[in-house]
């Protein structure tokens, strides 16, 4: 995890994963964030877990003296499984789960309840498929790196 990073949920980061600097992970501590192994988010993507909704609701923070005036903020779990990477600057909402092998290009926005392939890139505003990721390579650098991991515990 690198400098100035923010997080206001659950966090849940995997083996050999990375959050870049200046990520933010928003939501509360009800909502997750989890990040899976070998997986990473770049510099300044931000994941929110709960958001406000802005066509229904009143945007600002209510007052508690006047506790429920009926607010539906939008939340929900973001959970990145394995293998998975954001490029820099992305934005994720609330409720998605990013399946393995799945990537997101850099300055990319995720809405709520976005539909992913396993092992595909995407990106844009509006994210869009890109391409099909090569599975077969990267699961041979990651084997790759848990040998020379054990070659190296080894001589410990």
């Amino acid at each position: 995890m690198d400098d100035y990073c923010y997080f206001s949920a659950r966090v849940k980061i995997g083996f050999c994963s990375h959050i870049g600097n200046n990520c933010s992970i928003g939501g509360g501590p009800e909502r997750l964030f989890s990040l899976g192994d070998f997986s990473s988010l770049s510099a300044g993507v931000k994941v929110w877990c709960s958001s406000n909704d802005f066509t229904n609701d009143l945007i600002t923070i209510v007052p508690s003296a006047v506790s429920d005036i009926g607010e539906n903020p939008i939340t929900g779990d973001v959970v990145f499984e394995n293998y998975t990477g954001v490029g820099a600057n992305s934005v994720i909402m609330p409720d998605n789960i990013i399946p393995e092998g799945t990537t997101i290009g850099a300055l990319s926005y995720v809405p709520t309840h976005f539909s992913f392939e396993p092992w595909t890139v995407y990106a844009g505003t509006p994210i869009r498929r890109v391409a099909p990721r090569n599975r077969d390579r990267v699961l041979a650098q990651v084997a790759l790196i848990q040998q020379r991991l054990n070659e190296r515990s080894k001589k410990s």
